[in-house]
């Protein structure tokens, strides 16, 4: 009876075939036509797992075609980078009372100078300048630089230049306009952009606009800033820095020369080439201010980065800027770290900072350790294997790690001036440990996609600080376990992604030779060593011509 069946309907079929009703030819076209268009679709776009990947890709690939997202910024101070080739030659930009030093010789405290108003140590030089770091953009650039972050380079009479003379003339120990052009253009050549540091809270004491207005109160610069008996100095500065008088921004011709008109500070320096602005003390510019500053920046040069100095917890901080530098993960991961904020009590911090700020403004965020204003890395965490839990945690938290110039190399240094020691060019070296750790690293974000572009969700776990970056594919997922105390854990932990295949193994990224780690119904058992961290990726490799993730990549 079954064959009688199978007989009888393939002898329909034929009958069928040989017997097509116009009509039926016509639709017969059609579907052969919407077909065609179907599999040349999937021959053009990239596959989806689910419909949900499909909705986000392009989220990413977004992500992804902006520079500012993920990048890694590399922090230089001119006077400190690299010693000028010709230094005899200059000496004459420094006359009494600042003091040229030798590249050898380490920054100390010095004393206050009250002719001056500033502190000794900050009339100190070592000589740097734009053409000498130029020189070195090969250095920056090979350890995987995207951003090259200058402090400060408008006139100033101070080595920091928070103490702006002119912010349209270029500091002429560090060299000229024209000399920032050429290093940018060959930064760009390099492919890297250049953010400048803006200093619009406040100026120098010696700018001439104040002296001109402190002098005469008929100036036309005396509303640019604040006089009266009741400041110290005659004038209110930034906290009790009598070298810096704060400028009045609520007066229209101060913010036209700041960032307002086409030919502002701002606007110039933007056309000119660099690529973004460093904002110092951004806080104290307030939300507004700073709003128009960044569509200012904005319209200038579409694309470009405005990042602010905030130490405030930042959700409130978006969209007046594009990205803060992160002091608040900065200040978890350190105390993380030392033991002095248990691992879940940090990822929750975490994951609230991420979950209130939004992830499209912390991927821009500069994610840093140490600066210019803080002790050096390797002085804070001296321990090593702490310091290393903290790179670890720098490089795959969402942001863009920001590196201080010498610390790659394990430069030590305490607070100002300490951590403004020139760059050590004698411990650049390929058997410099520290080097090589941070090289590592580097690598590793430049190797997965996730750390520099991807979502952040938290691992369950309640020993170990665990969090996952993830995108729409699931070969991009990367699962960070940190054990930040003094003795083993092992633990069972809940990863929630859907995509991970049951059965399948975790490969450690950090340690290749370390054994992987099998999923069980999304949990796994995991031991991380005592400081130290697992960096897990699934396999989702072909192995004897079998895939359980082939539908699902």
């Amino acid at each position: 009876m079954l064959k009688f069946f199978i007989l009888s309907a393939c002898l329909c079929t034929s009958v069928c075939v040989n017997a097509t009703t116009p009509a039926q030819a016509a639709r017969d076209a059609a579907n052969g036509a919407f077909l065609a268009a179907r599999k040349a679709e999937a021959t053009t776009r990239a596959p989806y797992a689910n419909e949900t990947d499909r909705k986000l890709a392009d989220t990413y690939t977004k992500r992804e075609a902006d520079w500012r997202n993920g990048a890694l910024v590399y922090q230089v101070i001119v006077d400190r980078f690299a010693p000028a080739k010709n230094i005899a030659a200059k000496k004459h930009l420094y006359p009494a009372p600042k003091v040229l030093r030798d590249w050898s010789e380490v920054p100390k405290q010095g004393k206050l100078l009250p002719e001056v108003r500033v502190w000794s140590h900050e009339i100190d030089f070592w000589g740097g300048d734009i053409q000498s770091l130029a020189s070195k953009l090969d250095y920056v650039r090979a350890l995987g630089t995207d951003v090259l972050y200058l402090n400060p380079i408008h006139l100033g009479y101070t080595n920091h230049k928070y103490d702006a003379l002119d912010y349209m003339a270029v500091s002429p120990e560090y060299g000229t306009r024209a000399d920032v052009k050429a290093m940018t253009d060959q930064a760009h050549g390099l492919g890297m952009k250049v953010v400048l540091d803006g200093v619009f809270n406040h100026m120098g004491r010696n700018a001439p606009i104040f002296q001109e207005a402190l002098k005469n109160p008929n100036s036309p610069y005396r509303d640019w800033f604040y006089f009266g008996a009741q400041y110290p100095g005659g004038a209110r500065v930034w906290v009790d820095a009598e070298n810096l008088p704060e400028l009045n921004l609520e007066n229209p011709k101060v913010r036209a020369h700041l960032y307002a008109s086409a030919d502002s500070v701002v606007q110039s320096y933007l056309r000119d080439g660099i690529d973004g602005w460093r904002l110092d003390t951004a806080p104290e510019l307030g939300f507004n201010y700073l709003a128009d500053l960044t569509r200012a920046a904005h319209d200038a040069k579409p694309g470009s980065l405005v990042v602010g100095e905030v130490g405030n917890y930042p959700d409130q901080w978006f969209p007046s800027l594009d990205a803060v530098m992160n002091f608040s993960l900065r200040q978890i991961i350190l105390h993380t770290a030392a033991q002095q904020i248990s691992p879940r009590t940090s990822g929750e911090m975490m994951a609230k900072i991420i979950r209130d700020a939004g992830i499209e403004p912390m991927l821009k965020s500069w994610l840093l350790l140490d600066n210019h204003d803080t002790s050096r890395i390797a002085t804070e965490l001296p321990d090593i294997a702490q310091r290393k839990l903290a790179q670890v945690l720098q490089f795959t938290l969402p942001g863009a790690p920001n590196l201080y110039y010498g610390s790659e190399l394990g430069m030590v240094g305490g607070n100002d001036p300490e951590q403004r020691a020139p760059m050590r060019w004698d411990l650049v070296s390929e058997i410099n440990e520290t080097l090589r750790w941070t090289k590592k690293l580097i690598a590793l974000r430049q190797q997965h996609r996730a750390l520099r572009i991807g979502d952040f969700r938290l691992v369950t776990a309640e020993k170990l600080l665990a969090f996952e970056r993830y995108t729409d594919r699931i070969e991009d997922s990367v699962i960070v376990l940190a054990n930040p105390s003094k003795t083993a854990v092992t633990e069972i932990v809940m990863i929630p992604n859907a995509k991970l295949m049951n059965g399948q193994p975790l490969v450690d990224v950090l340690d290749e030779s370390a054994k992987p780690v099998h999923m069980s119904t999304s949990l796994t058992t995991v031991t991380v060593p005592a400081g130290g961290v697992l960096i897990l990726t699934p396999d989702t490799r072909t192995k004897a011509g079998y895939n359980s993730y082939k539908r699902v990549l």
